[in-house]
């Protein structure tokens, strides 16, 4: 190889590093933009207001779906605004969300069942058992407990994971074990980035825990 043509070749390759750096930080940004948007309509905008919000976000999620096809993390976060929108529409109107949630989640596991921590798990656990059974839609138990326990063991620290989990366990009537989860859900480390999600996720542990231990009395 000539000295030209190893200059052009690595103008080339600097080009492509420089423009894939550029695409990853991109990615990051932007899916860092729609976790901290979920948190502020979540946690932070009236009750009332939550379901047109949720609306709008997820018209901008499915844009990043679809600018990023081969990637698993915005189906995730595009399920979880769905499902929370579902959460802020409630009643029968909500159906056609949380299928619709549930399918994202199941199409980001085919790509990749361990992405953002098992996550999908973990959303898609906590629909298994918070929506009805059949014949009015798919709600089922046991499949829940499968894939929140899944979840535990991919991210047994998380917040999240421990969360759902323990939630699912309160449900269940089991309030020792659910107390365990609950606790350990609240010894996560900080997320980066993602303060209001982790003060919003923790002021529902402390609630939740103070049912558990009255139930335990």
């Amino acid at each position: 190889m000539n000295i030209k043509h190893w200059m052009v070749c690595g103008v080339f390759c600097l080009w492509m590093g420089t423009n894939a750096m550029a695409a990853s930080t991109g990615f990051d940004e932007q899916l860092l933009s729609l976790q901290k948007q979920w948190a502020h309509i979540n946690y932070e905008t009236p009750a009332k207001e939550r379901e047109k919000a949720f609306e709008k976000l997820a018209v901008e999620a499915e844009r990043m779906v679809q600018a990023y096809p081969d990637r698993p993390e915005p189906l995730i976060w595009k399920g979880i605004i769905v499902s929370t929108w579902a959460g802020a529409r409630g009643g029968l109107g909500a159906l056609s969300l949380v299928k619709e949630a549930k399918a994202l989640f199941e199409h980001s596991m085919e790509m990749d069942p361990a992405a953002l921590s098992g996550s999908a798990y973990t959303s898609l656990g906590s629909l298994y058992y918070q929506v009805p059974g059949w014949p009015i839609a798919f709600g089922d138990d046991k499949k829940a407990q499968k894939l929140l326990e899944q979840a535990v063991k991919i991210n047994p620290d998380g917040i999240d994971s421990n969360y759902f989990y323990a939630d699912y366990l309160m449900e269940e009537g089991d309030y020792a074990q659910a107390k365990v989860y609950f606790e350990k859900a609240m010894q996560a480390a900080p997320r980066a980035n993602r303060m209001v999600a982790d003060e919003g996720r923790r002021h529902e542990i402390m609630a939740k825990l103070e049912k558990v231990e009255k139930k335990l009395r």
